[in-house]
């Protein structure tokens, strides 16, 4: 039987994503990203802190408790979460005004795996993958139109990632030491048949894959094969990233979005753009720190 998400916080936002845990601070971070914010939120639902940017920010990695790093329209940099002051690392398309970073996520190894897309989200392949890593940023991918999914096994053996519009989420083998890959992109999952187009993903304890359907009012759970092994429904259509956190990293966070939906679909779902969760028998892994 499929269980249910709860709304923790009616954040109404237009682009909810790229929810992580801290655990040094306790907090789940997310984002607006069309509305330029970031998000600090307990695990109780009681916003601790929010920011605003002058430009799109889609995803973060931990440095430490008091430092994230934050992939930025113009590159990755340190934001300071006292003083809300940022320092450029590493430029990621600055030169490209017609894209923005997406969904992004530490390999265990500490490398930093950071997605941009077409900035009018039309689905353009304008978009790649790159690989950052104490100082070093790699192209993994180029030629993309919306990535998404990427996670990785508890053991940084197997990547995870999906060009949304395809509807087939896609495995690799990665060096568990450096975060790169090293063999060929194979199918894991084509989700073609079932409600939604892939979104945000990440991985449990026990190396399952949830994976938030764009579409499709859900969150599912893959198992290491790639079948289907439980579905959590969302009360709103467009889900967009799951995120472990709490005390025991037993609760899922899920974000979504209410951007472009009509005035008839808002009436209907008046808490799109929520955040919402769950309560599992299941716990999450802590996110990984970035090496910078």
């Amino acid at each position: 039987m499929n269980q249910t998400a709860r709304l923790l916080i009616d954040s109404q936002c237009a682009l909810g994503e790229g929810p992580i845990w801290h655990p040094g601070r306790q907090q789940l971070f997310f984002f607006d990203i069309n509305n330029e914010t970031l998000f600090a939120v307990t695990a109780d639902g009681e916003f601790a802190d929010s920011w605003m940017f002058n430009e799109t920010v889609a995803a973060a990695a931990i440095v430490d408790d008091d430092t994230l790093a934050l992939a930025t329209d113009t590159g990755l940099k340190v934001f300071d979460l006292a003083t809300g002051g940022m320092n450029r690392i590493n430029e990621i398309e600055a030169d490209k005004p017609a894209t923005r970073t997406n969904d992004s996520r530490v390999h265990p190894s500490g490398a930093f795996w950071i997605g941009t897309m077409d900035r009018g989200a039309e689905e353009a392949p304008i978009g790649a993958v790159y690989h950052y890593r104490g100082g070093v940023l790699t192209t993994l991918k180029s030629d993309v139109a919306i990535p998404n999914a990427t996670c990785f096994s508890p053991d940084g053996r197997i990547a995870y990632w999906t060009d949304t519009p395809t509807r087939r989420i896609m495995q690799c083998a990665t060096d568990p030491d450096t975060g790169m890959p090293i063999g060929e992109w194979t199918l894991f999952a084509d989700v073609s048949d079932q409600p939604g187009y892939p979104d945000g993903a990440v991985i449990d304890s026990e190396g399952y894959l949830w994976n938030a359907r764009w579409g499709g009012s859900c969150v599912v759970r893959h198992a290491p094969d790639g079948s289907v092994d439980r579905i959590i429904d969302v009360p709103v259509s467009q889900v967009t990233c799951p995120a472990f956190g709490g005390k025991d990293l037993k609760t899922l966070f899920i974000t979504t979005a209410n951007k472009n939906m009509s005035a008839e679909q808002l009436a209907a779902e008046k808490v799109a753009g929520g955040l919402f969760v769950i309560d599992l028998d299941i716990a999450g892994l802590p996110e990984a720190k970035i090496t910078l």
